[in-house]
């Protein structure tokens, strides 16, 4: 196992120190502003802090294993990422009301695109092709598919309330069916039909992770413990760096929604890494777990606190996609379900998963 044991020296302490060095610099940092130096200092401290959260996910996920172990990663990031898009939304003003929609939306692109066709790169470059279970992750992108088209599809469409948005009862509907969604959809991957979800044996390959000594219970909660706070960290440098962001994407007159997409960019990086590495030692369906499952969550989770804040939260909440982006979601879902139902996959569909998250990245800068 990566990080269970093998690595030595400075790669042995950094998942130790970086925790504990982000938080005194998130402390020392939160709520003030900066000078360039010291938020250039602060992202270095981010990143540190991603590798940290990535060694320690790995080392739960061999301690409980698939698909418990993606799950812990993709949960544990999207719940601290809701508390900052909460967080976000209350003190940005009528200018954070399409937040919510712009970070969720980007979190789907970045992981359906950009996630998965990076592993699929990676994997079929490294091993020919890239081999997964095509009824797991099937079901996990029709999920994907339904969570989207009911949160941010049909506001578009809706004609109680002006605008992309929801009413009241629309609402609260679409939080209550997002989040009974995604409690089935975690019992089915976790319970009742966890096979699907797990990594393909391949004739021929031995998996050294497989065969590794697990960690003792002690440290596994130790590195439990290590990963919420180096997710802490993540999400609160990520904070504290939004002004920096929003200024620049001010200064470079790009669109408001640009921000959204960086915010999911960073706070994403944790999976990104961990689904690129689970990639190279030949375990794609690790790395469609965590994709798809960063995607679920990202909503499931997502869209009922956003309700359940819009309570208190001033101004509109709009959810609605426009027609650009209704586009992207189409050709995503389209060329996903032809991805994942063969159960292999080539370095085309990772290059044209790629593709489509570079038009989208193109297209939110540039509309």
């Amino acid at each position: 196992m990566t990080g269970a044991g093998s690595r030595s020296g400075r790669g042995a302490l950094l998942p130790v120190v970086a925790p504990v060095l982000g938080v005194v610099v998130l402390v020392a940092v939160w709520g003030r502003s900066l000078p360039i130096l010291v938020a250039v200092l602060a992202a270095v401290v981010l990143a540190g802090a991603v590798l940290a959260a990535v060694h320690h996910a790995e080392v739960i996920a061999h301690k409980v294993g698939e698909p418990f172990g993606s799950l812990t990663l993709a949960v544990a990031v999207t719940i601290i990422e809701v508390g900052l898009i909460v967080t976000l939304m209350s003190s940005g003003g009528d200018k954070s009301a399409g937040l919510a929609r712009d970070t969720v939306f980007a979190a789907v692109m970045i992981t359906c695109n950009g996630i998965l066709g990076l592993s699929l790169l990676t994997a079929a470059r490294r091993h020919g092709v890239a081999l997964f279970n095509a009824e797991g992750s099937g079901a996990a992108l029709a999920t994907v598919a339904t969570l989207t088209t009911l949160t941010l599809v049909l506001p578009t469409f809706t004609t109680s309330v002006p605008g992309p948005e929801f009413s009241t009862v629309q609402l609260t509907f679409a939080a209550i069916a997002s989040a009974v969604i995604y409690g089935v959809f975690v019992v089915t991957q976790t319970v009742r039909h966890r096979d699907f979800f797990l990594p393909v044996d391949i004739d021929g390959e031995d998996d050294a992770d497989e065969h590794a000594q697990p960690p003792t219970g002690r440290a596994a909660l130790s590195s439990l413990g290590l990963l919420l706070i180096s997710l802490v960290v993540v999400v609160g440098l990520a904070k504290v760096e939004s002004p920096f962001i929003e200024d620049a994407v001010a200064a470079a007159g790009l669109p408001q929604a640009v921000v959204g997409v960086v915010i999911a960019l960073l706070v994403l990086l944790p999976e990104s890494l961990a689904a690129y590495r689970a990639a190279r030692r030949n375990r794609t369906q690790v790395s469609v777990n965590l994709a798809l499952g960063s995607a679920m969550a990202s909503i499931g989770l997502t869209i009922p606190a956003i309700a359940i804040a819009s309570i208190w939260l001033e101004g509109r909440l709009l959810l609605g996609l426009g027609p650009t982006q209704l586009v992207l979601f189409a050709l995503t879902m389209v060329v996903g379900a032809l991805t994942v139902v063969p159960g292999r996959a080539t370095r085309l569909q990772g290059s044209v998963h790629l593709a489509i998250l570079a038009a989208f990245l193109v297209l939110a800068a540039s509309p």
